[in-house]
């Protein structure tokens, strides 16, 4: 069947777009097309799209619940390792605190420095501890300013037996000097360290809340 192209240019030509019922065949097929082609873009813009954004946002929830078990599985399955882990490093961490001195025992210990100078026949020119101590989160640390004179093999033994002390003590800006008998003069910091008692730390507590102000509501 031949199509005749100048009779449907010719019923366009005479189509009354106002009036659906006087249209002919081909201005009711090419509406007909227009509009089966419409409404799938219409419904994708306006219905389906906003389906394909909730499932992508779905699937995105799902990986990371998927991660999230994974990571989960992970730790329960390693639970009897971590906990093992967690003894060890509390047992360490009680060794650890036993090296540092409580309140008490501080002046025994500023003892014992000076008998460890003493002892290997060093003379203390100067033995000042400072007149207040550095708190920390849970620790107190105090610097001890020392002079003292003696021979290379004592000083090496002094720094030694500090080393070997049960309690934590650190030599710090060590300087030497030599005079004309060979005799060496050391200039050092010792700093010792002791834990804070519960009153204490809940003192540092309420003075760290304190500086920080009331919170906001």
């Amino acid at each position: 069947m031949a199509v005749n192209f100048n009779q449907i240019v010719d019923d366009f030509r005479r189509t009354n777009w106002k009036d659906p019922g006087t249209w002919s065949f081909a201005p009711k097929l090419l509406v007909l097309l227009a509009i089966l082609v419409a409404l799938p873009a219409i419904g994708y813009g306006v219905v389906w799209q906003e389906q394909l954004d909730q499932i992508e946002s779905a699937r995105q929830a799902e990986i990371k619940l998927k991660d999230e078990y994974k990571g989960k599985k992970a730790q329960a399955v390693n639970l009897d390792l971590l906990k093992q882990q967690l003894r060890e490093i509390d047992t360490q961490f009680g060794a650890l605190l036993k090296q540092l001195p409580n309140k008490a025992q501080m002046d025994a210990l500023l003892v014992e420095i000076n008998q460890a100078g003493l002892s290997r026949g060093l003379q203390f020119e100067l033995f000042r501890p400072a007149p207040s101590e550095t708190a920390r989160e849970f620790y107190a640390e105090l610097p001890i300013t020392l002079r003292l004179t003696g021979n290379y093999h004592d000083m090496g033994g002094f720094a030694a037996d500090i080393g070997q002390l049960p309690r934590i003590v650190t030599l710090n800006n060590v300087g030497l000097a030599a005079d004309n008998s060979g005799n060496l003069t050391m200039d050092v910091t010792a700093r010792t360290f002791r834990y804070l008692d519960e009153g204490e730390l809940a003192a540092a507590r309420k003075a760290a809340a304190s500086k920080k102000g009331p919170a906001k509501k």
